[in-house]
């Protein structure tokens, strides 16, 4: 890289790819060489810059100009303005929502002021398919270290002084785990990574190996040494094409400048990583259901104790950490547990990356220390609420947390404090909902995943789900009544109790911290007074016939200037004739 002077990094994750980032990628090489450029100029493809919803991303270095929602089109405009010419193409520079002024380095945006990256360090920032760039910014280094200066004791040691704590949802302490594993007897042990990322809204754990896929092979390695494993598992969704393409190139890599296989830097430690592909069940995310997916049975989870750690994989002591866990592990031993047990809270060490979605104008990954408010990462990252409307609530945690309200919503952000407040961190989807939402069924829908992910397993979780999905039907459907928000209620609380695993107790989560906090919305529906379509105010009605024009299913009748009226029986709800109306004469449901 040394011999360019300039440096085109175009984000090349599933969400840019999706977008033509490949084809951005080509046009910048094709157009580049037509001008003699391109021994002067690289184009270099990275992973997310985590700014999605602005993508695709075209980064300018060393000028450090963030291009956004570029376009195949807009490469030659990029190269003859820019880097010919060296002005700036103002059109294509990210536009502040509250300034409206144009910024061209990320750094000025509220997007990433408050974000500190550790897990996400070089996604954006190197080339997820050559080695040599991880190299380059102390890959590997971490492994080189512990395998010549440290005893497994030290490393375990070490990860425990952290306080790093799992970021799969459950918050154990990775060096704990790792003590566990190393203590427990046996002459085969194995270091699974946890890479089936399930919850709706999450890719969190995708984007870390789409974009930085030997940060994870060298933590492997790293927990391989410290608890006495050999042999490493990724065990990764197949709905994860690019990053298990990635994955396979770094680990071929790895093992040929021999960083996996035999006698790791001449040190006689062995450690080898294979991937096995997972059929996207939400249940495997449970770290026993996950072994037993490897293990070719079905994904269903067991009690504990046995934990993993004594017997896991075929039996044997097993590790087990999720991606953004093992992301953490190389900064911690390069720059020391103290300076990773200085950030965050005094429970909650390091930073946290979340998933921001939903009605927010910034969506994308977030990486923050643990204990910024929920208040900062929506409106002052996230950038508020879309179309200046009122914020309503966030989910947390997937379909395993609860929405959080806005008394809540300085609330520092840790496990202790999220489930204080009913809700969970989770692996960290973050849900934002607008006063259009309706809480109902948004329970529903997440119910509704829960209770078909079930693995069927155990009674609670099996048939309580299903039944209360079928009162939250009942309910929307206006055939309910005030005894079904008793048995909601009452369900809930003895599946939470009951269910053999994490996926059946969190279940009912979302349906009872919405009755907590909303629970005026299920008594409409119990009661119901709730109407499910929309309908028209005759008094501001001006009879433009606008909504009888963009209704989907022809249900809204009347003349030219005079009022329309809306067939209740045959709307759908799908809100066209309210995003038409220019009068509010339209009233939502």
């Amino acid at each position: 890289m040394s011999n360019y002077r300039m440096h085109v990094m175009v984000c090349a994750g599933t969400g840019c790819e999706a977008a033509e980032s490949k084809i951005i990628i080509e046009n910048f090489k094709e157009e580049l060489k037509l001008k003699g450029y391109d021994q002067e100029i690289q184009v270099v493809k990275t992973g997310c810059f985590g700014f999605c919803g602005q993508g695709p991303i075209v980064k300018i270095q060393p000028d450090n100009v963030f291009y956004v929602k570029v376009t195949p089109a807009d490469v030659k405009e990029i190269i003859e303005e820019h880097i010919i010419k060296g002005r700036r193409v103002e059109r294509l520079l990210f536009e502040d929502p509250k300034e409206k002024v144009k910024l061209e380095k990320h750094d000025n945006m509220d997007f990433y002021k408050k974000q500190y990256r550790i897990a996400l360090r070089n996604c954006g920032f190197i080339n997820p398919e050559d080695i040599e760039e991880y190299i380059a910014f102390e890959g590997y280094e971490a492994l080189g270290k512990v395998l010549t200066e440290m005893q497994p004791e030290d490393v375990i040691e070490i990860v425990k002084a952290s306080g790093l704590r799992g970021r799969g949802g459950g918050g154990f302490p990775a060096g704990v785990k790792w003590g566990f594993t190393k203590n427990s007897p046996g002459d085969e042990k194995y270091v699974i990574c946890n890479a089936d990322e399930g919850d709706p809204g999450a890719f969190m754990d995708r984007s870390i190996l789409e974009g930085d896929p030997h940060s994870i092979l060298e933590a492997m390695a790293i927990a391989g040494y410290a608890t006495g494993a050999n042999s490493g598992i990724v065990y990764i969704r197949a709905e994860y094409p690019l990053a298990i393409k990635r994955l396979e190139i770094a680990i071929d890599q790895a093992r040929e400048m021999g960083l996996l296989g035999e006698n790791i830097f001449e040190s006689g430690f062995d450690f080898d990583i294979i991937l096995k592909l997972g059929a996207g069940a939400f249940v495997c995310g449970e770290e026993t259901a996950l072994i037993h997916s490897m293990e070719g049975c079905r994904g269903e989870p067991t009690k504990k104790p046995p934990f993993p750690a004594e017997s896991g994989y075929r039996g044997k002591p097993t590790t087990v950490n999720n991606v953004e866990t093992l992301a953490n592990v190389c900064p911690i031993i390069l720059k020391g547990s103290e300076w990773f047990s200085s950030i965050g809270t005094e429970t909650s060490k390091g930073t946290k990356v979340f998933a921001l979605a939903g009605k927010v104008n910034n969506v994308g990954l977030v990486e923050v220390p643990m204990g910024t408010t929920l208040r900062e990462i929506i409106f002052e990252i996230g950038g508020g609420i879309c179309d200046g409307k009122k914020f309503k609530a966030v989910q947390t945690g997937g379909p395993s947390g609860g929405v959080i309200t806005e008394k809540d919503l300085d609330t520092p952000i840790d496990y202790e404090s999220i489930k204080e407040i009913g809700s969970m961190m989770g692996s960290g989807g973050m849900i934002v909902m607008d006063e259009d939402n309706d809480m109902v069924e948004i329970a529903k829908f997440y119910l509704d995943f829960t209770q078909d992910e079930s693995c069927g397993k155990c009674t609670p979780c099996r048939i309580g789900t299903k039944r209360m999905y079928e009162i939250l039907e009942r309910l929307t459907n206006l055939e309910g009544d005030m005894e079904d928000l008793e048995k909601l209620v009452d369900l809930g609380n003895m599946i939470k109790d009951t269910a053999l695993c994490g996926l059946g107790q969190t279940a009912p989560n979302p349906v009872l911290s919405t009755m907590r906090y909303f629970p005026e919305e299920y008594e409409a529906y119990a009661k119901r007074e709730k109407t499910k379509s929309y309908r028209i105010d005759p008094e501001k009605c001006i009879g433009c016939t606008l909504c009888a024009k963009a209704c989907p299913v022809n249900c809204i009748t009347g003349k030219v200037k005079e009022a329309h009226v809306i067939d209740e029986s045959a709307c759908i709800a799908c809100g066209a004739c309210f995003t038409v109306c220019k009068f509010d004469a339209v009233i939502k449901p």
